[in-house]
């Protein structure tokens, strides 16, 4: 299957696909508070009376838990608090809903040990404590455990709210950056779920530290209004970071792509470049490119130019080898009408 088709089936998976056939059937706009609408990116809401907003995430790779629970944890905070600096919020404080299987089984209590303490270990180094939450045991039907689900939540502050950077593009000629590094990191990836139905391998590695500098980066771009917008990678990988990011803005994009690092089967090059979930990269767009890498590298973050916004396709390359070229308007219909087509086929003709 070559990997335009691969892109094509990825967007309609139900976890990469818009929700808004979901949140449109409730009133998002209670009091009016709302900066950035269900679907935009992170969410995003006023504190009225002051100039202050608070940006909100939830987050979780149920998959990654069961592969290393104590590494899927970390996973999990790690790109909660991602989301909200992709916002331009700082983080500062969290909650958590703790979803596991029967506790009395030793494997279940075992998954349940390690992924606390893999929150732990996050928090701590990312400097976001847990204020509240809760747990909820015994997940079972016929003895099957739904897959450990330690589900976090992120609040982050934005001192400026008129700062607060979106996920879509903004404007036609600006520079696509890709801030971190892409692995060949195909363990527990939407890749492997969809094309094979398979959960296998190990979680994408996270170093703490590195996340700490790249959500510290996003918070300081954004505060310099470098950012005009920022796209967490996180299901489904660049290529779906980069789609996302086109989606409701009208706006196509043209990358070239370095292939993912440390590979050691050139027959996946092409699938762990495009939809590899390797932790701490962020898509961004900016009109001063000189200025936001030269920040970057200030930040002791890794980041390089992918290409351009603007057009009607969604165009990647590896190396100069056109892999996805792709009609901006299809694309977009295979991810906005996936979940609506899914809960509600159409009605057979009569």
């Amino acid at each position: 299957m070559t990997p335009a088709e691969v892109f094509r089936r990825v967007l309609a998976s139900p976890a990469v696909a818009s929700k808004r056939w979901v949140y449109r059937q409730y009133d998002h706009m209670v009091r009016t508070n709302t900066i950035v609408l269900p679907g935009m990116g992170t969410a995003v809401v006023r504190v009225k009376g002051t100039d202050r907003a608070l940006a909100m995430s939830v987050d979780c790779n149920s998959r990654f838990v069961f592969l290393d629970p104590r590494a899927g944890a970390r996973l999990a905070v790690a790109e909660a608090a991602r989301n909200v600096a992709c916002a331009g919020a700082l983080p500062i404080g969290g909650t958590n809903c703790l979803n596991f299987g029967n506790p009395e089984r030793p494997d279940i209590m075992w998954q349940f040990a390690e992924a606390v303490a893999g929150l732990g270990e996050a928090c701590r180094a990312l400097d976001v404590p847990i204020t509240g939450g809760n747990v909820s045991l015994y997940n079972e039907t016929d003895g099957q455990a739904v897959l450990p689900t330690p589900v976090v939540g992120v609040v982050g502050l934005l001192d400026r709210a008129d700062h607060v950077v979106r996920r879509t593009f903004q404007q036609a000629g600006d520079a696509v950056v890709l801030v971190g590094e892409s692995w060949a990191e195909l363990g527990g990836s939407e890749y492997l779920k969809v094309m094979h139905g398979l959960v296998r391998g190990r979680p994408p590695r996270l170093d703490l530290d590195r996340e700490r500098a790249l959500q510290r980066f996003l918070v300081d771009a954004a505060s310099k209004r470098l950012l005009r917008s920022a796209h967490d990678c996180a299901e489904g990988g660049v290529a779906v970071a980069l789609a996302e990011s086109c989606f409701d803005s009208g706006l196509g994009v043209s990358v070239e792509l370095e292939p993912a690092k440390e590979l050691e089967d050139d027959r996946f090059s092409d699938v762990a470049t495009l939809f590899g979930e390797s932790a701490s990269r962020v898509v961004v767009s900016t009109s001063s490119p000189d200025e936001l890498l030269a920040l970057a590298a200030a930040c002791g973050v890794p980041a390089c130019r992918l290409g351009v916004v603007g057009g009607s396709t969604i165009t990647m390359a590896i190396r100069g080898r056109v892999v996805i070229d792709e009609s901006l308007a299809a694309a977009e219909t295979t991810w906005g009408s996936a979940i609506e087509t899914l809960v509600q086929p159409p009605r057979a003709a009569v």
